[in-house]
């Protein structure tokens, strides 16, 4: 029997998200409580994090994706102080838990929808897990904003999925705007990028996961801050489409739409 393989068709490379998750998002106003800052907070977080979820997260990428992360060594000279770091948004369950391995010891924070903070028991645990959700409104974003601020100032890692939406095993890098590099502007810090590329295995047709890092990216104090931010978002744009050509293996086919009425996912054999 042949191999029955995803189709996928698209419109909007900006915009269409694939995820197949359905989640009522809760308000996040500016009663939403970031945590982060407390003693209490932050012993709930070691145990959740480094001791409950970090194990589950190594056996799943290891024995689901054979994961590895390569060219990790350029993080090594400036894991000490903050750092935002940039990714391919390809895979439901991996991409939540690459972060915390990218640049560990050091923590990872991840700027996520407001879905991550909305499921069932895990909507509750994700915030400990590094997960800091979009605000919702201006008075929310002051204190979005203020968290992001605290975790730089104590040289945390933060990071942010551009491309914002889900295409599952995507093997391409699509394109992405440069307003989140407005943090790594504002901030001063060194920009990476990391890219998950998909390989074939031989015993299996699950593919391999290969996480490339690159960087560090600076912003060019001759440029005027709006300059700032698109320099350094082709660099890591361009960063990222390089490692995707190593990706060796399609386990889905995304097609673009030619017509309006042609929508969604479609199976072949």
């Amino acid at each position: 029997m042949a191999k029955i393989q995803k189709v996928i068709y698209y419109s909007d490379e900006l915009r269409d998200e694939f995820s197949t998750a359905v989640i009522q998002a809760r308000p996040i106003d500016e009663n939403y409580d970031y945590g982060g800052k407390t003693f209490s907070w932050k012993v709930k977080r070691f145990f959740l994090h480094r001791i409950f979820a970090q194990p589950i997260a190594v056996l799943y990428l290891k024995l689901v994706f054979r994961h590895r992360i390569l060219n990790r060594s350029v993080l090594k000279k400036y894991k000490k102080g903050p750092m935002f770091v940039y990714g391919n948004h390809t895979n439901v369950f991996a991409d939540p838990l690459v972060p915390t391995f990218v640049s560990f010891p050091q923590q990872a924070f991840v700027i996520v929808h407001p879905n991550n903070v909305s499921m069932p028991v895990w909507g509750k645990i994700m915030p400990y897990l590094g997960a800091l959700p979009l605000p919702d409104n201006f008075s929310a974003m002051k204190n979005f904003i203020g968290t992001v601020k605290y975790h730089v100032e104590h040289n945390k890692s933060i990071y942010i999925y551009p491309e914002a939406h889900i295409w599952p095993f995507y093997t391409k890098i699509r394109p992405f705007t440069d307003v989140s590099f407005k943090y790594p502007v504002d901030y001063g810090c060194p920009v990476f990028c990391f890219t998950n590329v998909y390989k074939k295995r031989r015993f299996s047709e699950n593919p391999k996961m290969l996480t490339y890092v690159d960087g560090p990216f600076f912003a060019d104090e001759k440029l005027s801050p709006k300059e700032r931010r698109r320099k350094l978002r082709d660099e890591v744009y361009n960063a990222m489409c390089r490692r995707s050509a190593l990706n060796d293996v399609e386990i889905v086919t995304y097609i673009k739409k030619e017509k309006p009425e042609r929508t969604g996912i479609e199976e072949q054999s």
